[in-house]
């Protein structure tokens, strides 16, 4: 690598300091949120009984946001041009999970998606999303932005693997996120119109074989179909959103109060710290809190789509791109599911969200943004 001091007085412009161009806004905005996230799940899980409060869930979801912005920090300071060596070995490890966890995974709410090791359950899927996203921007980089249809058809065997073990858990909101980073970094990256239009057609035509052949078990087409018309239907998912729906509209203008939410106190909404965060935020905080949860994560993801139209090079800029479409097609999904326009996926939103492996996953792949921004006055 070799690079270039810029002429002038100010030493923000010195590519020789990166430490320099840390993205403050990035930091801030992504701290926001996970702080917000922890205050939300502790209201969500602490019980109704003021003399003994519930503070497990509390405690381990500050432990994940400790851990995953040490990794954020540790992420950002190797020079991301070196991580391409060990993309495949990302990549691989995170391959040999999924197989793994489909022998030696403990199954919940119909997927067989973690390991148990030592009392924390580990999703080999969440971590492989970064190591996927560094691989596929390593290979479409080296072709200057320009994919030919052999070149499309390796970049897709690349995500088709990830996918089809993913889909055999299964575990249908985790492949959408997969199907989504890999539609948008092939969008930017420089696949032609023709392509990505016969590869969304293609797409939608495998949805509709994989709806009328019943590979879906009968819980997971309740889960797509149920948001449809709620009030019609009489499954467990139905009674989810019906309920998230509930919770959100009652919320107003300015919320219950943080801890006072009546459908929070009263758990009616299934795996509300989990996936139904949003809920949470919706009725103790109103309009005003989930707008402001909302602003700071566009704040997120404006730092982030910077970064790629500012990054020293295609490889760098392919990062961002995967880790934006990433953040926003699981915070679009997460969201819209509770308020009723998406189907129940089972998809956390970003740094909100109870979890271990997504938090520290949300919390990487931004340290890889960073990484990109700190370095976007270095010459390769």
């Amino acid at each position: 690598m070799t690079a270039t001091r810029r002429a002038g007085l100010n030493p923000r412009s010195d590519p020789l300091a990166p430490w320099l161009h840390i993205d403050v806004l990035l930091v801030l905005g992504t701290l926001a949120l996970a702080g917000l996230g922890i205050a939300m799940v502790y209201s969500s899980t602490r019980g109704i009984d003021p003399e003994a409060y519930e503070t497990a869930f509390m405690q381990r979801q500050l432990m994940f946001v400790m851990v995953g912005a040490a990794l954020m920090a540790g992420a950002a300071i190797v020079p991301y041009d070196r991580l391409q060596a060990w993309a495949p070995v990302w990549y691989g490890a995170g391959i040999v999970g999924l197989v793994g966890v489909l022998v030696f995974g403990v199954t919940r709410n119909g997927a067989k998606s973690w390991f148990e090791l030592g009392g924390f359950q580990v999703q080999p899927s969440e971590f492989l999303k970064v190591g996927y996203i560094v691989l596929l921007a390593s290979f479409v980089s080296r072709h200057d932005g320009d994919l030919n249809l052999r070149q499309l058809v390796v970049a897709l065997a690349i995500g088709g693997l990830p996918l089809a073990l993913i889909m055999r858990q299964p575990d249908v909101g985790t492949a959408l996120v997969f199907v989504a980073i890999t539609m948008g970094m092939l969008l930017i990256g420089g696949a032609r119109f023709r392509h990505i239009v016969a590869l969304t057609l293609l797409g939608l035509g495998a949805a509709a074989v994989i709806w009328n052949s019943g590979l879906l078990e009968d819980y997971q087409a309740d889960r797509l179909s149920s948001f449809i018309d709620p009030a019609s239907s009489q499954s467990e998912a139905a009674y989810q959103q019906t309920q998230a729906q509930i919770a959100i509209g009652s919320g107003g203008v300015t919320g219950q109060g943080w801890g006072q939410g009546g459908q929070t106190r009263g758990e009616f909404v299934p795996e509300q710290h989990t996936d139904f965060i949003f809920t949470v935020v919706g009725e103790e905080l109103g309009f005003v809190g989930s707008a402001l949860v909302l602003v700071l994560f566009a704040v997120v993801v404006w730092r982030t789509w910077r970064t790629a139209k500012k990054a020293a090079d295609l490889f760098g800029a392919l990062i961002c791109v995967g880790v934006m479409t990433m953040l926003v097609f699981q915070m679009f999904q997460s969201v819209g599911m509770t308020v009723g326009i998406m189907p129940i996926t089972g998809i956390p939103a970003p740094f909100l969200s109870y979890g271990g492996s997504s938090a520290i996953t949300s919390f990487v792949a931004v340290g890889l943004v960073l990484n990109v921004h700190m370095r976007r006055y270095q010459v390769r």
